[in-house]
């Protein structure tokens, strides 16, 4: 299947590129929705999402807009899916503003068909005000930092309770298994047998040696701290373009709290130190003096203001954020290794991000943004 040629999708580098997945059709949408007894047919998609790594669109239907969302079943499959989907619904069930799932006739939903798994959702309330905005672009306005971060002490508080084991996957997933690991680098290799996509694409390179350089002081920081953590399911994708809003303004509140797709059982600071590396930092710019301690700050005094942080804590999120993308930085390597087989996004996954983000934080700019999360 080819994707339209205007639809346009976030790339690695703050660039739009061609859709690895081809975007929804209403041909397809049809017998989908058709499952679904308490909807109505598909009449027009309203939107197509820029987010890269599964095909999403707004649905306009009689009865009002569905979310659609499709997964190549190498990336998600429906029980994978349905991971998400639970802890969604425990955070719903627990005054969290999360919108709800529909079920199709027999009370699935994912809902898996060929070689793809899907979801619809209901709309989110609110406004969508960062919708077109990459992942890794900083927040502009402190009063919403503030905002993002009183409502991710929410879900944490919600959090509590959800007792489900570990994803069954690592692909595209938020977890925290090398950070907490005595040795990353072991664990690393214990675990690459089965991820064979990931072993193949490190196979012949110094891999080990890079890591050693760039992660293996930053990581001894914060392992025996990481493994001590009470777990606890997290977002793992906190960036404000996956919430929305009660308002186009500074006193905008969070209204709804989407994408669940990196969620995992890991623990809170780490989810805390993800939002600040996700709203705080302009990764995609070439600039080195990249780093906003504003946002960073507000984020935590939001935070602080429905959940207490030590001052270990904050020492702590100071040390844990160089190396907080670790584990997922390595499954971007292996989906686009082993799902897209793109070289190019291989190789920036593991040189830009992985490594890349690390090595920032040891220049002048990155000590001095970590020196600023101190002093909060």
């Amino acid at each position: 299947m080819s994707a339209s040629p205007a639809h346009r999708v976030h790339g690695l580098t703050g660039d739009e590129v061609p859709p690895d997945w081809p975007p929804l059709t209403l041909d397809e949408l049809e017998p989908l929705f058709a499952r679904y007894p308490e909807l109505s047919a598909p009449q027009a998609i309203g939107w197509h999402s820029p987010r890269p790594l599964a095909a999403a669109a707004r649905v306009e239907t009689a009865a009002g807009p569905v979310f659609a969302k499709r997964h190549h079943a190498s990336v998600r499959s429906a029980a994978t899916l349905a991971e998400e989907h639970a802890f969604a619904a425990h955070l719903r069930a627990n005054a969290i503003p999360v919108p709800p799932i529909h079920a199709d006739a027999d009370g699935r939903t994912a809902v898996a068909l060929g070689d793809w798994t899907w979801d619809l959702h209901a709309p989110a309330a609110g406004q969508d005000l960062y919708r077109d905005a990459p992942s890794w672009t900083p927040l502009d306005d402190l009063a919403h930092a503030r905002a993002a971060g009183a409502m991710l002490a929410r879900l944490h508080a919600a959090a509590q309770g959800f007792e489900a084991a570990q994803r069954g996957t690592h692909l595209l997933v938020a977890r925290t298994e090398l950070i907490e690991a005595g040795d990353a680098i072991a664990a690393l290799r214990a675990q690459l047998p089965e991820r064979p996509a990931l072993a193949r694409w490190l196979d012949g390179r110094r891999w080990d040696a890079d890591l050693g350089e760039a992660i293996a002081p930053l990581h001894a920081r914060v392992q025996a701290r990481a493994a001590a953590q009470p777990r606890l399911w997290t977002h793992g994708d906190w960036h404000a373009s996956n919430l929305f809003w009660s308002r186009a303004d500074a006193n905008a509140g969070v209204s709804a709290v989407v994408d669940f797709g990196l969620c995992a059982r890991t623990f809170a600071l780490f989810d805390l130190a993800t939002a600040i590396e996700r709203n705080a930092i302009a990764w995609l710019e070439p600039d080195d003096d990249r780093g906003q301690a504003a946002i960073a700050r507000a984020l935590i005094a939001g935070y602080r203001e429905v959940s207490a942080l030590k001052a270990d804590d904050i020492a702590f999120l100071a040390d844990l954020l160089p190396v907080v993308h670790l584990d997922f930085a390595l499954s971007e390597v292996e989906y686009y290794a082993g799902i897209t087989r793109s070289e190019a996004n291989a190789e920036a996954a593991w040189s830009d991000f992985l490594l890349g983000h690390a090595r920032w934080f040891s220049r002048a700019p990155g000590r001095a943004f970590l020196h600023a999360l101190r002093a909060a």
